[in-house]
């Protein structure tokens, strides 16, 4: 990688400054489905607080956010409403 800059799993893409969230949940498998949905329609999506069931017991207090780049956010939410998930 040029420049000595490592790049991250999850991190945004170069020119994206920031990330809104389009969808949040306890449920992993509607939010694979949902990613799954994002990345047909060609949209990089990335899932935080993936890990917080370890922290938090598996209780679900914490719901995972399914975020993408601010460029992306409103065609992300129209591929969501076309399916019927937003």
């Amino acid at each position: 990688m040029s420049g000595g800059h490592g790049h991250h799993i999850g991190a945004p893409e170069k020119g994206s400054s920031e990330v809104r969230v389009v969808a949040m949940s306890n449920d992993p498998v509607r939010l694979s489905f949902l990613m799954a949905l994002l990345a047909d329609a060609g949209i990089r999506a990335v899932l935080l607080d993936a890990h917080m069931s370890a922290v938090e017991g598996s209780i679900g207090a914490i719901p995972r956010r399914l975020m993408v780049a601010d460029e992306d956010e409103a065609r992300a939410r129209q591929v969501l409403r076309d399916s019927g998930e937003a």
